[in-house]
């Protein structure tokens, strides 16, 4: 699924017009249809507008910024803070089993909480 197709999908599972949407997310309503519609000279909004777009339609923003192919800047920070560390570590969880995945989001929902 493409970014375009994800951000169609939400947009119609929430019941929210193209155009109101849009207007909800300060995007050009022909600029959001380009979008949805995957028409090949159109980038991807900038972080602040998908963010916008993240929180109209209630999704995760770090899922609406990978699939266009971005990241936060403030994970773009972490990364550059160790780059190659960061980028070991994703690499090794490319292929790593699903109990694994589950392990690494386990310890970072307790260090969120502060519970580590």
């Amino acid at each position: 699924m493409t970014f375009g197709d994800h951000v169609r999908a939400l947009r119609i599972a929430k019941g929210i017009s193209l155009r109101e949407l849009s207007r909800r997310a300060g995007i050009e309503s022909s600029y959001l249809s380009k979008i949805e519609r995957g028409a090949y000279d159109t980038k991807p909004p900038g972080e602040q507008r998908i963010l916008d777009l993240a929180r109209e339609l209630e999704e995760d923003p770090d899922v609406l910024l990978a699939m266009a192919g971005k990241m936060s800047a403030d994970l773009h920070a972490i990364v550059l803070s160790n780059p190659q560390a960061f980028a070991s570590l994703l690499r090794q969880l490319k292929g790593a089993p699903e109990r694994t995945i589950k392990h690494v989001e386990h310890v970072a929902r307790e260090v969120k909480d502060g519970e580590w």
